[in-house]
């Protein structure tokens, strides 16, 4: 009766939390939680805040000491532009601010859940850490290269380290939450960029092409010209009267009108970066004096004029933008400005009224081996007193020969470095995975032998421990199932759990598993704290300590308990999702495997009684509470074999599989209850050995022969 009883209560338990799962509905609005005057309170003088923009969520900049000037620098909530899901499944926000230039201002933190970064957690440090790593990307800039490097020295001093790359100092114990706010600012960063600062994608173009520094060829600038090294466009006065036609600015020129043929302008525009132009331009020691003084790598461009009109007006001012000239790639316009810098004795181009030298900034990602369209702004006025003014822009379109290039590899997403970075980690995981399946697959010949078999399972727990769970970090939680009801809830994806290749490896290789061997593949072999569970137990044995022994159907009862939180912490993570991330705590897998009992003593004490019950009852934990282990069951159900072989006579009349079932996974009547089998092989052994199997010992006493692989009809066969 009372086994029926329990029965009844583990499917009605499964049935609960199998609807808990089903419930992923309901989108959540995500939004920042700052407005214009707390923004305001952050940057005082000489800043000032305007009007959040409406285009992008952003908040415009300016500088009391540059009226004119415009916006100095944006600021912007992460969570509005690149809501990426943390590792329990809530984005975190930061508060980011950068300058014209793509330099980070400040990156704020303003909210996050991670399970690591809470108060009690990395020795009661909180969410220091993860300040200190955000406090890294101050002065860095937005494209370049950012590299995570784990157990560096501490990084503090906001300037990339060699070869322009961002080196940060990553936290051990974090890498996944660590990478996931590293994607999430500079994605958030990079769309404001893109946005207002005129910066090229390079999700869609690609990462620009560099110099090669070796390619030199000697040329005149009449062959530059030809090879379109050297851009040139040449207007006449009747080209730019079309220009005005059906304005008010036709027919007011005067000149034009008079010599219609003659040259308005002859504009020339060419990219100096590379020696083969620049030296053929500027000659040698003109040369390498720019490009010493060049010394932040700016693009350099010569631009020139001749003709009656210039690229300059009266009111230019060295140093300076001209209002005149204005640059743009791919529907981008870059600051375009005058380097301060008036070459001298160019051979080869006609008289000119005007040549200088412009830049852009490198941080620009302006493709200097793609088109760039250079635009001179042509004025007419009519009237005297208060003159209508009339603007057309010429266009020259430029692009350098390929061949002065060198392109590098599209840079891998961060995720897959992420993957790259753990490649070795990831291959012995693997290798491990494959061992495994080929034991599971194939059990007899590492059952039979007793001994052979403890080795084994001993030797991979020990592996599970210490490799899987404290070197690499892969213990498996109910944080991850919590944290993808809080993502797809919210209306995001699960790619955040790409940045834990680890994880996900074993999340796939489990899932996999629960189709042919169910919920004991993981729970019995591959999870870190039921692993260390295991050696506490066998260590009580050894020291004598007395076992529990309760009886079959109130362990059946018991074992209800690990649904029933299973269905609450899933019932928390939609509807009281901070309150669920202090339930979650009732898995000691954090203060024992992930931070290695680098806790608050509250946490360690409980983790403490866990483990010693475990003493007293055989994986306690595992059996009756653990959560993970609930959505295992649920997921064995997957299952499509009956993988453990059975007879005719287990149960009827032999019990000695049942005897020696540390789990209590074996019933009365010898079937195997999959569900709270643990996958320890000790029946699979006793199964095979004609000197362990009763049935195989009366049928030996008896001179007949019992093949155990021909015994697995018995029990069909007996009406079983």
């Amino acid at each position: 009766m009372f086994h029926g009883i329990s029965v009844g209560l583990n499917r009605a338990a499964q049935r609960l939390a199998i609807s808990a799962l089903i419930l992923l509905s309901s989108h959540l609005t995500l939004a920042g939680d700052l407005k214009k005057e707390d923004i305001e309170r952050r940057f005082g003088r000489p800043y000032q805040v305007q009007e959040k923009l409406t285009e992008i969520p952003a908040w415009p900049l300016t500088s009391a000491l540059e009226q004119e000037a415009g916006p100095v620098g944006y600021v912007f909530e992460s969570i509005d532009l690149a809501p990426l899901p943390g590792f329990e499944g809530t984005p975190m926000n930061f508060l980011v601010s950068i300058d014209r230039k793509g330099n980070f201002i400040d990156v704020e933190l303003l909210r996050q859940r991670e399970p690591v970064f809470t108060f009690r957690d990395l020795g009661g440090l909180g969410d220091t850490p993860l300040r200190e790593f955000i406090a890294q990307y101050i002065g860095r800039n937005i494209h370049q290269p950012f590299l995570i490097a784990m157990d560096a020295a501490r990084n503090r001093t906001g300037h990339a380290s060699n070869n322009g790359i961002a080196t940060l100092d990553g936290i051990s114990k974090a890498t996944t939450s660590i990478r996931i706010v590293n994607q999430a600012v500079l994605s958030a960063a990079s769309e404001v960029a893109r946005a207002k600062l005129g910066f090229a994608d390079r999700k869609k173009h690609g990462p620009s092409a560099q110099v090669r520094p070796d390619v030199y060829d000697p040329v005149g600038f009449a062959e530059m010209l030809r090879k379109g090294m050297v851009g040139r466009v040449r207007v006449t006065h009747a080209e730019v009267e079309k220009l005005f036609a059906g304005t008010e600015g036709a027919n007011v020129d005067e000149t034009a009108l008079a010599h219609p043929d003659e040259v308005f302008v002859d504009l020339y525009v060419a990219y100096l970066n590379a020696p083969t132009i620049g030296r053929a331009i500027l000659g040698d020691a003109q040369y390498a004096a720019v490009m010493e003084r060049n010394f932040d790598k700016r693009h350099l461009w010569w631009i020139a004029s001749a003709g009656r009109y210039s690229i300059l007006d009266d009111n230019f001012i060295p140093g300076a933008p001209s209002p005149r000239l204005a640059m743009s790639q791919n529907g981008m316009f870059y600051d375009l400005r005058d380097e301060d810098f008036e070459p001298h004795d160019i051979a080869g181009p006609p008289e000119l009224n005007a040549s200088r030298l412009f830049g852009v900034n490198a941080a620009a990602s302006l493709d200097p081996a793609s088109p760039v369209e250079l635009m001179l702004t042509v004025s007419r006025a009519k009237g005297t007193v208060l003159p209508t003014v009339i603007t057309r822009q010429l266009a020259l379109s430029y692009v350098p020969p390929a061949n002065l290039f060198a392109y590098p590899p599209e840079p891998l997403p961060e995720w897959l470095l992420a993957w790259k970075n753990r490649w070795v980690d990831l291959t012995v995981l693997a290798a491990s995975l494959i061992v495994l399946s080929i034991v599971l697959a194939r059990p007899r010949w590492i059952s039979l032998d007793k001994r052979r078999l403890r080795l084994f399972r001993l030797g991979f727990l020990a592996y599970t421990l210490l490799y899987i769970g404290w070197y690499a970090q892969g213990q498996l939680s109910i944080v991850q199932i919590t944290g993808a009801i809080k993502t797809l809830k919210a209306g995001l994806g699960l790619a955040s759990y790409l940045y834990d290749p680890i994880s996900l490896l074993l999340i796939a290789f489990t899932v996999i598993s629960f189709v042919f061997w169910g919920r004991g593949t993981f729970c019995g072999w591959l999870c870190p704290f039921g692993a260390l569970q295991e050696f506490v137990g066998r260590l009580a044995r050894r020291l004598g300590v007395p076992r529990l022994r309760i009886p079959p159907s109130v362990a059946r009862r018991l074992e209800f308990g690990r649904y029933l939180i299973l269905a609450g912490l899933l019932g928390a993570a939609f509807w009281l999702p901070t309150e669920g991330e202090t339930l979650n705590e009732v898995e000691p897998f954090k203060t024992v495997i992930t931070l290695g009992f680098d806790r608050t003593w509250p946490f360690i004490a409980y983790a403490a009684v866990l483990l010693v019950a475990g003493t007293f009852y055989y994986k306690f934990f595992c059996r009756f509470l653990c959560p993970l282990g609930g959505a295992m069951s649920l997921g064995g159900l997957l299952r499509r074999f009956d993988w453990l072989n059975r007879r005719a006579e287990c149960g009827k009349p032999c019990q000695r599989c049942k005897a020696v079932c540390d789990y209590d996974a074996i019933e009365p009547s010898g079937e195997i209850r999959y569900e709270a089998c643990f996958q320890c092989l000790d029946c699979v052994g006793i199964y095979h050995d004609d000197k362990r199997c009763v049935p195989i010992m009366l049928y030996q006493k008896k001179g007949k022969r019992l093949r155990p692989e021909l015994a697995l009809t018995q029990r069909a066969q007996a009406g079983g």
